[in-house]
């Protein structure tokens, strides 16, 4: 594939308040992912570039980070998919940066916490377990596969005004457990989400069902909860 030029935001709370950016340029072969570039700078270039990886197969979520303007997995995005032959990387925007790509995700998971992520039952649990219809699990089915990689609320504009929104991450979190039919809690989680920090704050931007990796829908999760909430209430 030949030479690349990878721009790569460097912060360093130690050296400073200021920020930079360290251009590396880097021989890429075909099938590379950007999270191999990034750690084959680390291992030939530059030791000190920090950022996060683990499962490099785009599950745990951690090596998500702004590349070209958008957000995306690090080690799923394939350098041959990108457009020219400058790679901009940066963290992900909207959380306080820790050191060069990495974030505090800290009020992510704050916001996540805050609408219960867990089944609530109230009735006594079965001897066996708790049944499921094919079109039950269906309801649900998208939102499970969230990985928490904060792409969602890191790309969304009212959570950057308004840090104490819940955002799309923990609202998607949310409807997964309103909507699925084994859980008792859904009036007080509706209660949760029901407010200006809440569902109402969603302009319907769209920015995060463009953010996420998984490609799960937000925004109509969001939507889904704010006719849940109406419903309800009549």
């Amino acid at each position: 594939m030949g030479g690349y030029s990878f721009k790569v935001f460097r912060y360093d709370p130690d050296k400073g308040p200021r920020h930079r950016y360290d251009t590396f340029e880097l021989e890429v072969e075909r099938g590379m992912t950007v999270l191999d570039c990034l750690q084959r700078i680390k291992a030939t270039l530059d030791g000190t570039l920090t950022f996060r990886r683990s499962c490099r197969s785009a599950i745990c979520g951690s090596c998500a980070m702004n590349i070209n303007g958008k957000n995306d997995l690090a080690c799923h995005l394939q350098v041959a998919g990108l457009t020219g032959r400058r790679v901009t990387v940066d963290p992900l925007p909207g959380y306080p940066v820790i050191k060069d790509l990495v974030v505090d995700m800290e009020e992510f998971y704050r916001s996540i916490e805050k609408v219960m992520p867990w089944l609530v039952r109230t009735s006594p649990f079965p001897d066996r377990e708790l049944p499921q219809s094919p079109e039950e699990r269906d309801r649900i089915d998208l939102a499970v596969n969230c990985i928490l990689c904060g792409s969602c609320t890191s790309s969304c504009p009212s959570f950057w005004f308004n840090p104490d929104y819940l955002a799309p991450g923990a609202l998607l979190k949310a409807f997964r457990f309103v909507f699925d039919s084994r859980d008792e809690a859904g009036a007080e989680r509706l209660a949760l989400v029901d407010g200006p920090r809440g569902v109402w704050r969603c302009r319907t931007i769209f920015n995060c069902e463009e953010a996420c990796p998984k490609l799960l829908r937000p925004n109509e999760a969001i939507a889904a909860l704010k006719r849940e909430i109406l419903k309800r209430s009549v």
